[in-house]
């Protein structure tokens, strides 16, 4: 089962959060796997997509919102857009959209983000939070950063691209490592929380407390970002968390709470589904759906947004609409 871990250190500014997703990530890849139009995301895509929505989970973990956590990466290489939505409760879903050469080997390695998204530049990474009871006329809140360092060069990893986007749109120190495979997709975050306010925190003095709450200057942070930085993506996806903390931080003192596993666990969701589907071929009307399936043999609807088909044959049509109270004529297209 997919599970999330959080965890504080004791009387430092430091909070972290482990996750590895596995059902759940699952759940994304054999969606798209199985839909005949599109097949498989290709293998770079699919650990891209895994690290983004992991990095999803960690980032709607540590925020207080009643809503959608939308993490894109959008640009001009093979990868177009890349989405990962998180919702307050965990629930999960991801999607991309490639441009045919997304099939053709990559020159790195594995999947280098510049390579995927930004080939040329103008990638960018964005965090949108959309309320659930947003007031007519509200906006979402959004942060946009470029997939590019301070100096314009192209970020290789997720995990750079991200650290960069808290830093400039969010102003707190984070240390990311984030992995995939076709079993698991897993990151941890480390963050700086400020000291400023929190007399539980470290116990900071008036005249070193704005020094030590500045971006990049919290020793302490530092020394734990430093030991989670160590963390190879290996270790992420084979080790279990128990392991992964204890090797990292055996000489700090952890306070964790409760993992959020079970009921409360990370878990794929996605707004489709046959209801809806058969909804929509209602409304198309009865001749029209008759139309298509004599011209088809059969109806299928894919979602676009995770991939899974629909399938809906001509005994599936007539049923339609006798459920809803319409008696399909005699025709031999329907029977």
């Amino acid at each position: 089962m997919s599970e999330l871990h959080k965890f504080i250190f004791d009387g430092l500014p430091v909070r972290g959060a482990i996750v590895r997703l596995t059902d759940a990530w699952q759940e994304i890849l054999q969606r798209r796997a199985g839909n005949n139009d599109t097949g498989a995301y290709p293998q770079a895509v699919r650990a891209l997509l895994g690290e983004m929505t992991a990095a999803g989970v960690l980032m709607q973990s540590n925020i207080k919102f009643n809503g959608a956590l939308v993490f894109q990466i959008m640009g001009d290489g093979p990868v177009k857009l890349a989405v990962a939505e998180v919702q307050s409760d965990l629930s999960l879903r991801a999607t991309a959209s490639l441009v045919g050469e997304a099939n053709r080997p990559l020159r790195g390695q594995l999947a280098p983000l510049a390579e995927l998204v930004n080939a040329h530049g103008s990638g960018r990474c964005a965090v949108t939070l959309d309320p659930k009871d947003r007031q007519p006329g509200q906006s979402p809140y959004q942060g946009v950063v470029p997939l590019n360092d301070a100096a314009g060069g192209r970020f290789e990893r997720l995990s750079d691209a991200l650290q960069f986007y808290m830093m400039q749109s969010e102003q707190l120190d984070t240390v990311m490592v984030l992995a995939a495979n076709d079993q698991v997709a897993a990151g941890l975050m480390v963050q700086r929380m400020p000291v400023k306010g929190e007399a539980n925190l470290a116990a900071a003095t008036e005249s070193g407390e704005a020094e030590q709450d500045a971006l990049g200057l919290n020793e302490e942070y530092n020394r734990i970002a430093t030991l989670a930085a160590s963390l190879t993506q290996d270790e992420l996806l084979t080790l279990d968390v128990e392991t992964i903390l204890r090797r990292l931080f055996w000489e700090e003192k952890l306070l964790r709470f409760a993992p959020q596993a079970d009921e409360q666990a990370p878990r794929f969701a996605c707004t489709c589904s046959r209801d809806r589907v058969a909804s929509m071929l209602t409304s198309l009307g009865e001749e029209e759906v008759e139309s298509i399936i004599a011209e088809r043999g059969q109806i299928d609807v894919g979602c676009d947004f995770c991939g899974q088909q629909y399938l809906f044959d001509a005994i599936d049509a007539a049923q339609l609409f006798t459920a809803a109270g319409i008696q399909p004529p005699s025709s031999s297209s329907v029977q």
